[in-house]
């Protein structure tokens, strides 16, 4: 497409040279007493306006002094004056003055000189010089304008560019403030209770083992859970706070969702599907039964899909421990070729006749998903128990252009 468009100015260039020659061939031919060097003059002053576009001053240059020749030796009239005033028209808009000047006075003059004599009279003459005159200042007056609209639409162009690259930079501007202002909200509000949290637990594990106790599984998942989340929130922190990581899209914390969602910063060194085994045994400790089936044959994934799947089977175990106390849930992930299939089911009380409200877990699945192209199901199975299926293509992250919560 683009060589067809290179190449049409000049076919259009050519085909304005092929008529004006062939004009100018049917005048000289058809006058008495001219020959051969006439003919050429006029065909190659006429071939000249083949370079009025990339070379404006060649095409005056020759254009002028070849009609000079047939204007003095064949006396043509006014065609003669073609091929000049479209080389006129293009060095002015290509800003020239003093050479399209001095081509049209003396383009004028020799046509002036070469007609009086034996002219019928010098009043005919000088309304001819008068009506090339016209022509002459119409196309200079033509030119300039023409150029001073380019001018205006480039200038226009630029500062539209300029205002885009404005805009740009104060939208980057507001969220690196917005993403500062949240690494604050988390730090002071999370990091605190989540210390406390680690703390108290270590302290009650510690007591349990100076006393000869067994320690409750939960405590010990509380203890755990407590240490990721405090990991987690501190890379979460590191990359709000880090321009470099928001603002570039491949970096692997670019692409994460929010905090209730399943966080962003800490998915960079915690997040995958090679850390499943102990999310599901941390659920075990906390008195979920679960189950793990893996099917296809097991391979490196894009970042982008391993943390998704990662997080969405975290997440779906934490619903089914808060929301379907005492059930049972099965994690099946298989790899296909060309995707990823992550499911989650429960044996729980779910209703299909009462289907749950989205909240952020929820809502924060369907980002992740959408943000990857693919398809997501969350909902109560017909025969009881709830199911979150996550279907995640392999390829290329689909960023722009998703609604949030677009998966269905």
């Amino acid at each position: 497409m683009r060589s067809v468009e290179g190449w049409r100015p000049l076919a259009q260039d050519g085909l304005l040279a092929a008529v004006m020659a062939a004009l100018l061939s049917v005048v000289v031919l058809g006058t008495p007493g001219t020959g051969a060097a006439d003919l050429a003059a006029a065909l190659a002053g006429s071939l000249a306006l083949v370079a009025w576009r990339r070379a404006p001053l060649v095409a005056l240059l020759v254009g002028t002094a070849c009609m000079l020749v047939v204007t003095a030796r064949v006396q043509p009239g006014p065609p003669a004056s073609f091929p000049v005033l479209v080389s006129v028209f293009a060095t002015v808009r290509a800003g020239h003055r003093l050479a399209p000047a001095l081509a049209s006075v003396v383009f004028l003059g020799v046509n002036l000189a070469a007609n009086l004599p034996g002219s019928d009279g010098p009043v005919q003459v000088l309304q001819d010089a008068s009506l090339l005159v016209g022509w002459f200042v119409a196309a200079g007056v033509a030119a300039t304008v023409t150029r001073h609209r380019q001018a205006y639409l480039e200038e226009a162009e630029r500062r539209a560019a300029e205002a885009e690259r404005t805009r740009e930079e104060a939208a980057l501007r507001r969220a690196g403030e917005e993403r500062l202002r949240i690494a604050r909200e988390l730090h002071d509000s999370l990091t605190h209770s989540i210390s406390i949290i680690k703390v108290q637990a270590g302290v009650a594990v510690h007591l349990a083992r100076k006393r000869s106790e067994d320690v409750p599984p939960a405590l010990l998942a509380i203890q755990e859970a407590g240490g990721d989340a405090m990991r987690e929130l501190r890379a979460t922190l590191e990359v709000l706070r880090d321009p470099g990581h928001s603002g570039d899209p491949d970096h692997p914390g670019g692409s994460g969702g929010s905090e209730g969602s399943g966080g962003s910063g800490g998915e960079v060194a915690a997040s995958g599907l090679d850390r499943l085994g102990g999310l599901v045994e941390r659920a075990r400790s906390a008195g979920l039964p679960v189950t793990v089936t893996i099917s296809g044959t097991r391979r490196e994934l894009p970042p982008e899909v391993d943390r998704a799947a990662y997080r969405i089977v975290q997440e779906a175990l934490t619903n089914v421990s808060r929301h379907a106390g005492g059930a049972a849930a099965a994690v099946r992930v298989g790899y296909a070729d060309e995707e990823l299939v992550v499911q989650i089911d429960d044996d729980g009380g779910a209703d299909p006749a009462a289907p749950p409200v989205p909240g952020t877990g929820l809502l924060g699945m369907r980002e992740r998903v959408a943000a990857l192209g693919g398809r997501l199901r969350a909902a109560p199975r017909p025969g009881g128990g709830f199911t979150v299926r996550a279907e995640l293509p392999l390829g290329e992250p689909v960023r722009a252009g998703l609604p949030l919560g677009g998966a269905s």
